[in-house]
Formats: C-alpha cells, sequence, structure tokens
C-alpha cells in the first residue's frame, strides 16, 4: 500500500490492529497474569474462569432474548386457539410457512453480522459498526420485499402444495396480515447484531421483556376487543415487533454506549455488499437448511399410518425441542461474540480457548436438559393432551429429544463458532450433506421402510446432528487460529478501503 493511502485509511481508522506490525504478532510469546507461554497456550485458571464469567453475561440475556422473541408467535396462535379449530389451524400453518419462507432467511443472513460487527468491534474499528448495521438493514429491507410476495400468495401456495382448501384459506388470511412484520423483524436482527458484537445485550433483553409483556395485552385487544378476530392476532405481531424495533433504535440513538458505534447514517453502507453478500447468503442457508429439515419431519408424520397421532407427537416434539434449543443458541451467540472479538483484537489463543469454554459449558447444559427430559417423559405429554396414547408416545419421543438436544447444543456452539471466525459457506456445505444426504434419506427409511414411524423421523434428525456436529469439530480442532486471526484483519481492511 503506497503512502498516500496508508495516511488515508489511518485517517479513517483508529485501530492499529489491521497493519499490525510483527510486535502484535500473536505467534510471539505472550505473558497472562505472570504464566509465560507460546501463543497463549498455556493458560491459568484465573483466565479460564474470566471467560467463563464472559459468556455467562453475554448468554444470559441472549437465552432471554431468544425465547422471548420465540414465545411473540406462540402467544398469537394461542389466543387465536380460542376461536376454534379452523382459525387454530389456520394460525399454526401459517406461523410455520412464515417461519420457513422469511423469518428464518431474514435471521440466517443477519448472522453475517456475527462476523463483521464482532471483529470490527474487537479491531477497535467501532465506527465500522454502524456501516455494517445500515448495510445489513438495506440488504435485509431489499429481501423483505419478495417474500412478502409470498406471503400475500400463501394460500394459493399451501393449497397448490396440497393443505385443505379451508385451512389454505384461512392461513393466507393469516400471513397476509403478518406481512408488515417481516420488515420490522429484518431491522430488528440487525440491531441484535449490532449490540451483541458489543457485548452489549441487556438492553436488548428488556426491551424485548417489555416488548413480550405489551404483546400479551396487544394480542388480547386485537383479537377479542377489536373484532378483528385471528387478523388481529397476526397484526399484533408486527406491532409488537416494530415497538422492539423503535425501542432498540431509540436507545442506539441516544446511549452513550454506542455513541462510538453509531455516527448515524452513511452512504459508505452503500460499498461492500457484495461482500455483505458472500457471508450473509451462506450464512442463512446454514440456519434454513436446518429448520427446514425440523418443518419437513411434521409434514412427513402426515403420510405415516395414523396420521393425526404422529403429526401431532411430532409437532409436540418440535415445539419443545426448538423451546430448550433457546438454551445452546444464547451460548452459540455467546461464543460468536467472543471468537468474532478476539480474532479482531488479536488475539487468536483467546478466540481458540472461547470455543473450548464454549463447548464445556454447552455439554453441561446439554446433560442436564437431557435429564430433565427423561424424568419428566412420562408427564410432559399431560401438558398437551389427556388421552393415554399421545402421553405414552410423547414419552417414548422425550428419550430421543434428550439425546437430539444434547448434540443440537454441541453443534451449535460450532456453528457460532464458524460465524464467529467467518466459515459460513463451509458450514452451508455440512449442513447440505448432513441433513439432505444423511438425515433425510435415513428418517424417510426408517419411518417408511422399516416401519418405526415417528421415532423413525427423528431418529434421521438425530443422525443429522451427528454428521454436522463430527464435520464442524473436525474443522475446529484442525484451525490454525493465527491464520484466522490474519484472515480477520484482511476482512476488516478490505472492507474499509473499499
Amino acid at each position: 500500500m503506497d503512502d498516500a493511502e496508508d495516511e488515508k485509511v489511518s485517517h479513517d481508522v483508529e485501530s492499529p490492529l489491521i497493519f499490525s506490525s510483527p510486535e502484535n504478532s500473536s505467534s510471539k510469546n505472550v505473558v497472562i497474569d505472570g504464566v509465560h507461554s507460546k501463543g497463549g497456550s498455556l493458560l491459568c485458571k484465573k483466565e479460564i474462569w474470566k471467560e467463563v464469567k464472559k459468556q455467562m453475561e453475554l448468554a444470559g440475556p441472549l437465552m432471554a432474548v431468544n425465547f422471548l422473541l420465540f414465545s411473540l408467535q406462540i402467544v398469537s396462535v394461542m389466543f387465536v386457539g380460542h376461536l376454534g379449530e379452523l382459525p387454530l389451524s389456520g394460525a399454526s400453518v401459517a406461523t410455520s410457512f412464515a417461519s420457513v419462507t422469511g423469518f428464518s432467511l431474514l435471521k440466517g443472513m443477519g448472522y453475517a453480522l456475527d462476523t463483521f460487527c464482532g471483529q470490527s468491534y474487537g479491531a477497535k474499528q467501532y465506527q465500522m459498526l454502524g456501516i455494517h448495521k445500515q448495510r445489513a438493514m438495506l440488504v435485509l429491507l431489499c429481501i423483505s420485499i419478495p417474500i412478502a410476495f409470498i406471503w400475500k400468495n400463501t394460500g394459493q401456495v399451501l393449497a397448490f402444495l396440497g393443505q385443505d382448501p379451508e385451512i389454505a384459506a384461512e392461513a393466507g388470511i393469516y400471513a397476509y396480515y403478518m406481512i408488515p412484520s417481516i420488515f420490522a423483524y429484518g431491522l430488528l436482527q440487525c440491531h441484535i447484531g449490532f449490540l451483541q458484537a458489543q457485548n452489549n445485550v441487556v438492553p436488548m433483553m428488556l426491551t424485548t421483556g417489555f416488548t413480550t409483556l405489551l404483546h400479551i395485552v396487544i394480542c388480547w385487544f386485537m383479537v377479542f376487543k377489536s373484532g378483528l378476530g385471528n387478523k388481529g392476532a397476526a397484526l399484533s405481531n408486527a406491532i409488537s415487533y416494530w415497538i422492539n424495533v423503535l425501542l432498540l433504535g431509540v436507545y442506539v440513538r441516544v446511549s452513550p454506549k454506542c455513541k462510538e458505534t453509531w455516527n448515524g447514517f452513511s452512504m459508505k453502507a452503500l460499498h461492500g455488499i457484495p461482500e455483505f453478500l458472500r457471508l450473509a447468503v451462506p450464512s442463512a442457508a446454514m440456519l434454513c437448511l436446518e429448520i427446514w429439515t425440523f418443518e419437513m419431519m411434521v409434514l412427513l408424520a402426515g403420510f405415516l399410518p395414523n396420521p393425526k397421532l404422529e403429526t401431532s407427537v411430532l409437532s409436540i416434539s418440535l415445539n419443545t425441542c426448538s423451546a430448550i434449543f433457546m438454551l445452546p443458541l444464547g451460548i452459540s451467540g455467546a461464543v460468536s461474540t467472543r471468537v468474532s472479538n478476539e480474532l479482531g483484537a488479536g488475539r487468536p489463543h483467546l478466540a481458540r480457548m472461547a470455543v473450548c469454554v464454549s463447548t464445556l459449558i454447552v455439554g453441561i447444559e446439554g446433560i442436564l436438559a437431557a435429564c430433565l427430559l427423561i424424568f419428566g417423559r412420562n408427564l410432559w405429554g399431560y401438558c398437551y393432551s389427556t388421552e393415554e396414547k399421545v402421553v405414552k408416545y410423547v414419552g417414548q419421543m422425550m428419550l430421543l429429544l434428550a439425546i437430539s438436544h444434547f448434540v443440537d447444543g454441541i453443534q451449535c456452539v460450532l456453528s457460532g463458532t464458524a460465524r464467529g471466525c467467518g466459515w459460513q459457506k463451509i458450514g452451508a456445505y455440512i449442513n447440505l450433506g448432513a441433513y439432505y444426504l444423511v438425515g433425510i434419506p435415513s428418517a424417510l427409511l426408517l419411518a417408511f421402510v422399516y416401519d418405526f414411524g415417528g421415532k423413525g423421523l427423528w431418529t434421521g434428525i438425530i443422525m443429522a446432528l451427528f454428521v454436522q456436529a463430527f464435520f464442524l469439530l473436525l474443522i475446529t480442532l484442525n484451525t490454525d487460529w493465527d491464520k484466522e486471526e490474519k484472515k480477520a484483519k484482511d476482512r476488516m481492511y478490505y472492507l474499509i478501503v473499499h
């Protein structure tokens, strides 16, 4: 780089890490709390406990945020359930359709900020966080337009796919009134990624908690008092998401903690969009390929003998799995932030330690959750049904859920590591192979050829999770963290000069 260009970048950028000299190299011997080690390979217990504390401070609020956002749509469907069986079926189908075609896509694309914002924050390129967020907002708003068109035609799409005409029509109405939600949801994911990268997660927890409590009131009014019925429940989702976005937007604008990272809107956000998409698209693929598989299991259950029983139990299993998955998902967000921050800061040894710590934490969580599922397996079914046949079948499925949750937690943390490093493309290929070359074929074979029914479908999921976790672990164990630090610096440099 010539002197003029060097002067320009140094004027725009505060961090010396982008242009680190040999003195900043992570391969150099470092001293940590008096322990001399090459590359930080020998770390004292104090540093390990410090990392545990950092991750738990991140993971706790993130778990709450994930669970509260997950519960928003559940609350709406619960209110619709009081209107009758048909509105409930329509709202349930529309919610699943919206998750598959819209929410999962935007959430996955928003995960690209785990890499960009996290590494920029670690490198002390604070002003770049606001640029990354604006760029993501622009892209996600554009993506929301075709999604809105799909939701507008939900009824016709479901009818074409063979759904019951009445349910398809009801779901189409519900999805149509959910269209404003998709734009708010995309902006919300951008704010979450922006604040999470700064380890500033408590405000998200507070605003999401307030929004969820308010959502109950809004939903009650819109469903029962406004005369809108299920339309009101769909609109209440949009209202609550927009309230959450506005609260976070105001916080970012006025909070002293965001003074350096948010400097207002800038034309710089229009640059670097292709670079953002190179991570955002495979990031979305990573998440969507997994979510689509789980949703597909419920659909396939409808083709099994006794489809009402199989579909009901698979739906209960999926809801249970999704609810407890919020725990490892919070840990995944924490390790993604820690890894990206440390790589951006030029401390690859601490990024590696963060992965080890998070894997240990999620392993403990997985064991405890699995024990809870196993010991409570004979009672959980009563929360959904009083029929002994359903309760017994749910109890059998809980044993499989215990296994899948433990393995899912491991892969979730390793997927968070992949996002922190910028391995989204690799992760997308792994998920494609795990779920669509191993998981789904195995599920079909076990369920329809060997007559294991719903248990066979879920066993296929477990096999996919094992393959996914194995290959992600293999890549993580063979990672050269010094090279990952260099890649992070190169990425930050490229985005700044372009």
